[in-house]
């Protein structure tokens, strides 16, 4: 027991590690269960406890290997041009937004949060017309852009996949393959950059492994719960989180 907090980051106390590893599983059952915005509650979590500079880098990982299984499981049903499409946006998004984030300082980067937090869990997704597949191109620009910043950008994604005329299958596979696509090209970039991930990976590992395990559980433990009255509750936890962030950098700000 006395090994178990050498396995974690220095930056973080041995209560908050296991904690986000437990997170991680409710996050993921959540995101099954429901289809709700697991990544982004897991980011607004994650921004709370750990240091800026870590935060969209471990975000990315660990959502890299929950897309990562989605993605295997429904690869039958992918569209491979529409990943072509997504996969050239999404390198110059991430070229371009990794050369910012990397040197934005923490209070920018937790209001920024916060407010992508807000209007994920209050606004409305973008809503666009009839478009093609190479409408992709401009979805993975934009959306691995703002991942940089904001870790969790997936609806905007599935807002231009929602206008393609995809069966369910179809759609919950290119979903999963896009955002895939998206956090190897973050993960790959903020290596390029000098992030060392290497302190961080057994906390990484077992964040993974236990997402994996709340998505297999997901429909058991949150089927039960009405569906309007969870999210009423989501968005009040949200929202609050949201605050909570805002309160921290007004804090780093006035210090």
């Amino acid at each position: 027991m006395e090994s178990l907090p050498a396995l974690f980051p220095s930056e973080l106390s041995l209560f908050v590690s296991l904690g986000l590893i437990a997170v991680s599983f409710v996050m993921s059952a959540l995101t099954a269960a429901l289809g709700l915005g697991g990544g982004i509650a897991l980011i607004a979590i994650m921004a709370s406890v750990m240091p800026s500079a870590a935060l969209v880098p471990i975000h990315g990982i660990v959502q890299l290997g929950s897309n990562a299984g989605r993605a295997l499981v429904q690869i039958r049903h992918v569209d491979w041009l529409i990943l072509a499409w997504f996969s050239v946006g999404a390198l110059l998004g991430a070229a371009i937004g990794g050369s910012i984030a990397i040197n934005l300082p923490a209070p920018y980067l937790r209001l920024g949060i916060a407010c992508f937090v807000l209007w994920a869990v209050w606004g409305r997704p973008p809503r666009f017309g009839k478009t093609g597949r190479p409408a992709m191109a401009a979805a993975g620009f934009a959306a691995t852009l703002l991942s940089m910043f904001f870790g969790a950008t997936g609806p905007i994604g599935a807002s231009v996949l929602g206008t393609l005329g995809l069966s369910r299958h179809s759609f919950v596979a290119n979903q999963a393959v896009t955002a895939l696509v998206m956090h190897i090209f973050k993960v790959l970039t903020f290596g390029l950059l000098g992030f060392a991930f290497a302190p961080w990976a057994p906390l990484v590992i077992m964040m993974i492994a236990s997402g994996f395990l709340g998505t297999l559980a997901g429909s058991k433990l949150l089927n039960k719960m009405p569906e309007a009255t969870f999210k009423k509750g989501f968005k009040l936890i949200m929202t609050l989180l949201a605050l909570n962030l805002v309160w921290q950098a007004v804090r780093l700000l006035m210090a």
